[in-house]
């Protein structure tokens, strides 16, 4: 897990029927965030099964050289991706009960591509009726956060109706059926394919990883969201956003050499 709990501190706040919470990275506490960050950075991009292998067949330079192959190189896909690896790490130990069911960087085209498709989509399983509930993630990172970023993303969220698309729904179960996560895969394809997704069951996320403060640009983009789906804004925010992106990337490599 990031471990935001102990390295920033959280604000909550209810707008209108809406939830807002900022996270602010302390000063004192960057050195705890950047480690915890580039320990989980790598699983992100690569199964430890996969890694554990490189190492016991081929030795840890090789299993190093594996994971610093996958890294973006250029600033913006860095800043990119872990604006998403944030995001998919706060559904999973602070939503409440939603799971990003897979780690979608690992089957990037090219590292230095973004990926396509719903950032991440969070589902959450009810015990008693075993239907899914969906909670529909945009992530923006951004050195200075504005609202056009923001507009951006509320596009990306209301597509197919706010509902998570029919596409990022099969890459899920697809790639669940590979790591042989079956009934959650059929959970899915149920969703899609039987019972239909509808907007009572789905939750919107809006996650921004920002050097300035988000606190008003998600209020006001919760305020003036005008449509039926319940809404969560989430920042984070990091002085020196750029730079710590570089110290978290440069930690996972030197951490990889000298593990």
């Amino acid at each position: 897990m990031a471990q935001f709990n102990d390295w920033c501190f959280s604000v909550d706040e209810q707008v209108g029927n809406h939830f807002r919470r900022v996270m602010t990275g302390q000063a004192a506490s960057i050195p705890i965030g950047i480690q915890a960050t580039a320990a989980i950075v790598p699983a992100h991009y690569a199964s430890e099964e996969q890694v554990a292998r490189a190492l016991a067949r081929l030795g840890k330079p090789e299993a190093a050289a594996l994971i610093e192959g996958k890294l973006p190189t250029t600033k913006a896909i860095r800043s990119g991706d872990l604006g998403e690896i944030y995001a998919t790490e706060w559904i999973d130990g602070h939503s409440g009960g939603y799971r990003a069911p897979i780690k979608r960087l690992r089957w990037k085209d090219h590292r230095n591509m973004a990926m396509r498709g719903d950032d991440v989509i969070g589902i959450f399983q009810d015990p008693q009726t075993q239907r899914l509930h969906f909670l529909k993630t945009e992530a923006k990172s951004r050195v200075a956060l504005t609202a056009q970023v923001l507009n951006e993303a509320r596009a990306g969220l209301d597509k197919s109706d706010g509902l998570p698309s029919a596409h990022a729904l099969s890459f899920i179960s697809a790639r669940l059926l590979e790591l042989n996560q079956l009934p959650l895969a059929d959970a899915i394809d149920d969703a899609l394919l039987k019972h239909g997704i509808s907007s009572q069951n789905v939750r919107h996320l809006l996650f921004t990883f920002s050097g300035n403060a988000p606190d008003a640009l998600l209020t006001a983009s919760l305020q003036a969201y005008p449509g039926p789906i319940n809404q969560w804004g989430v920042g984070l925010r990091v002085e020196g956003h750029a730079a710590f992106i570089g110290a978290v990337y440069d930690r996972v490599v030197s951490d990889a050499n000298n593990a």
